[in-house]
């Protein structure tokens, strides 16, 4: 997949025969974003044009509310590989900035639509609103269509038990606890991922040694203790316990994925894994001491691998 982040008002890539796109925030790449992005492969193949995804860095949210922005379900290079694994094959995240947001309507359909992605066909949402002051809609992009000679295609959104699949749904099922209602909007369990960094060896010295990832991300989406899987340490996945807090019980303050893979111990410093959320166990304490925290810890390890024994 090509990656591409200029926005300097040409093509993005050689585009000259056009493009099948979709554009949006696409956070979490849930079942309504599957939606779509299958009727952009599938169109793409048949006008042998290449499937492109817009989005933005920063999102639209994290520039309009910087201090209080959604927490993110991905991080960019999380996005990046989850579209390439899609099948995807441009990527163009352009800068949401002071310009991108001064464009009108009419100024979004030409110098992105047209000038820099030269769509030919143009895959959205229900809720697909662009330009200043979120000024366009569907039908004002259909009726440019029919002047500029391009096609839209409106996807019915996606629901689940009676709810809109959406990127702030997963969210509520994640800060509520309820993990398989996250994992069934998205059509998978959560997942973080990132390098294994050096923590304080605590972990180890309490007999719990940890692969720890940094979320990279300005607020996460939920905190607590977890029964989790880890993906990109072999064929297999393997299964462990997370938490993913501040730690309060040795006064910590950023949130930090924290991971205690079962029997297994190995220098894996620098390494990407993947940590995938199957069940919380509780909400992140803080305890009195350090004896406290280690006679949890191993109940959690424990009720962690009842539930883990059950997807065999």
């Amino acid at each position: 997949m090509q990656i591409i982040r200029k926005t300097d008002g040409t093509l993005v890539t050689d585009l000259a025969d056009g493009s099948i796109a979709t554009i949006g925030v696409y956070d979490g790449l849930h079942l309504g974003h599957q939606k779509l992005l299958d009727r952009v492969l599938s169109e793409a193949r048949k006008a042998s044009l290449p499937s492109l995804v817009m989005s933005f860095e920063p999102t639209p949210q994290e520039f309009f509310s910087p201090q209080n922005p959604p927490p993110r379900l991905m991080r960019f290079g999380e996005k990046c590989q989850a579209l390439d694994e899609y099948g995807i094959d441009i990527y163009y995240c352009a800068s949401f900035d002071a310009d991108m947001r001064g464009l009108t309507a009419e100024a979004f359909i030409q110098e992105v639509l047209l000038d820099s992605l030269n769509v030919r066909k143009l895959i959205v949402g229900e809720s697909f609103h662009y330009g200043l002051n979120r000024s366009g809609n569907i039908e004002h992009l259909k009726k440019a269509a029919k002047k500029l000679d391009f096609e839209v295609v409106r996807i019915p959104a996606v629901t689940y038990e009676g709810e809109t699949v959406s990127s702030t749904a997963v969210r509520h099922a994640l800060s509520s606890g309820d993990l398989q209602r996250a994992a069934a909007l998205l059509g998978r369990p959560y997942r973080m991922s990132g390098k294994v960094v050096h923590g304080k060896h605590l972990g180890r010295k309490l007999g719990f040694p940890t692969a720890n990832v940094n979320p990279d991300r300005l607020q996460v989406a939920f905190m607590g203790i977890f029964a989790a899987q880890v993906f990109g340490l072999g064929p297999d996945a393997l299964d462990g316990v997370a938490s993913l807090g501040t730690r309060p019980t040795v006064n910590g303050t950023k949130p930090l994925l924290e991971v205690h893979i079962f029997d297994f111990d190995e220098d894996i410093y620098g390494q990407d894994i993947q940590v995938d959320f199957i069940e919380k166990l509780r909400d992140e304490e803080k305890f009195d001491d350090l004896d406290a925290l280690i006679v949890q810890m191993q109940k959690d390890a424990t009720q962690a691998r009842e539930i883990l024994a059950r997807l065999e």
